[in-house]
């Protein structure tokens, strides 16, 4: 039997949630972004910086979190992390490249990255990703999330939709080696 939590991230975690996020962008992405975009992607790089995105976020209020997934097997418990969610202050990555950048959005949350390893998907891991995510945001105040999706991501923005988030009119476009990538961005209240 499968039994799935959510827990902040520890330091250890930061090779496996590198090794989640290539393993995820190379499936979901990869007819969205250029292929050797992907493949050129230093996953030890990406695990230094989630290390320290975990060791020394920016403030209190970043947060990496993980979905877990613990099996029990012949009496032998074992723990996969199998997906995780980073989030924090609405700040210059959530914006527009024409919007406003001195308005005051403190009361405001950005997810930055929400992903679930595609072999680990429809188990409930995003889910209790974002309300974990949530339950945190309200403990900080914050009233309001916005998230960026890839304009072709189907199935994220179909995810959060269905979560009660929605478009807010505000798009840009990714430059990723000459390839325009559009995005929107999605919006809800707490």
């Amino acid at each position: 039997m499968a039994v799935g939590f959510v827990r902040p991230a520890r330091p250890d975690d930061a090779g496996e949630i590198a090794r989640i996020q290539l393993t995820t962008w190379r499936v979901a992405y990869r007819r969205l972004l250029p292929r050797h975009i992907l493949d050129e992607i230093d996953e030890a790089f990406l695990a230094e910086r989630w290390r320290e995105a975990v060791v020394a976020p920016p403030t209190p209020r970043h947060r990496v979190l993980v979905a877990v997934e613990q099996t029990a097997a012949e009496q032998a418990v074992q723990e996969y992390v199998v997906g995780f969610a980073a989030s924090g202050p609405f700040d210059e990555g959530a914006l527009a490249p024409d919007e406003d950048h001195t308005a005051d959005r403190g009361d405001v949350a950005a997810i930055t990255d929400l992903l679930v390893e595609p072999r680990w998907g429809r188990r409930g891991h995003g889910s209790r990703l974002l309300a974990a995510t949530v339950d945190l945001w309200r403990e900080d105040a914050f009233t309001g999330a916005v998230c960026w999706a890839f304009d072709a991501d189907a199935a994220t923005r179909k995810f959060l939709t269905s979560t009660g988030w929605a478009p807010d009119g505000t798009t840009r476009a990714l430059d990723v080696d000459d390839l325009l990538v559009p995005q929107l961005r999605l919006h809800t209240t707490l």
